[in-house]
């Protein structure tokens, strides 16, 4: 099955609901994996397990795995480069590793982790495959490309050993629903050089942007379809951002068509902020640069609103 773009392209308006600038939207807590140069975070289960990257001290890039305040380091046999990027409630970890420098678009391959053990993801007749979420039923998705990493670059959904792709390329799958029928991920328009954010099923994809924003991606969705992700404002600032579903989803036939809203995610200080996975019960793992450079890991829950 290829969801195909030029088949069918949703539009929306981008009507959002706003929160009151002097109510805390969120409660952040900072982490950062011990002794590390630089701290990543990609993914969260249920159970609040982080899975990630993190930079040591000689410039290394290992996957980790936060689990009950204890972390694990996660390298890819022979591996360069090691990066976790989601988990789901079972603790199957998915994500990419690169085995050898100078290859065509870097010589990136996807791999899944069970039980302490690494099987490779790899898109049949592809150069390089990226795996970025695994849902509960076991639906994998991400993108492969092959001499480069945008015009050859299309999303996938690897379910029951089946490969479906999206047929625009520059996209990405980075999100799904647990049995894959809805993916949120990014796709940059080739004509305008513009990244949005997307909604797809098997009819079609629906871009997004956020209000105002020069770029948009979108890098995770939950089971209730809320998205996470990152966009760029008019001075390319990064910034996370939540958007709280209702209304886009009664486009593919789910949910109520409420109104839904748009939440810009920073953290407190920080140069640039990135929102990169959510779980089922909303708590949002991402990174921010501080002042001095330095990447810090996460976690954030949206704050309760005051009555008014």
């Amino acid at each position: 099955m290829v969801r195909n773009i030029s088949s069918m392209i949703f539009c929306v308006s981008l009507t959002f609901s706003a929160v009151r600038a002097s109510e805390p939207q969120f409660t952040f807590v900072s982490f950062d994996y011990p002794g590390a140069a630089s701290t990543a975070p990609q993914g969260v289960n249920a159970q609040r397990e982080v899975v990630g990257g993190y930079t040591d001290t000689a410039g290394k890039t290992h996957g980790f795995l936060l689990s009950g305040g204890s972390y694990t380091s996660l390298d890819f046999p022979g591996a360069l480069v090691t990066l976790a990027r989601g988990i789901n409630n079972q603790g199957e970890i998915v994500g990419q590793h690169v085995d050898f420098g100078g290859l065509p678009g870097g010589g990136i391959l996807g791999f899944l982790w069970q039980g302490g053990a690494f099987t490779g993801v790899i898109h049949p007749g592809h150069l390089n495959t990226i795996a970025v979420r695994i849902t509960d039923s076991g639906v994998i998705v991400g993108c492969y490309h092959d001499s480069d990493t945008m015009g050859s670059m299309h999303g996938y959904m690897l379910s029951g050993g089946n490969y479906s792709d999206v047929a625009a390329g520059a996209s990405m799958n980075n999100g799904a629903l647990a049995d894959g029928s809805i993916t949120a991920g990014l796709w940059t328009d080739m004509m305008t050089g513009m990244t949005h954010g997307f909604l797809a099923n098997n009819s079609g994809l629906m871009p997004f942007d956020f209000p105002f924003s020069t770029s948009t991606a979108a890098w995770d969705m939950n089971e209730s379809g809320d998205v996470v992700g990152v966009y760029a404002d008019a001075a390319k600032k990064g910034h996370g951002f939540l958007l709280v579903q209702g209304g886009l989803l009664s486009t593919f036939g789910i949910g109520t068509g409420a109104p839904y809203e748009f939440v810009s995610i920073d953290y407190p200080g920080a140069a640039s902020t990135a929102a990169l996975g959510i779980n089922s019960k909303g708590d949002i793992v991402g990174s921010y640069t501080d002042s001095a450079g330095k990447t810090h890991g996460f976690l954030a829950r949206r704050a309760r609103r005051r009555q008014a």
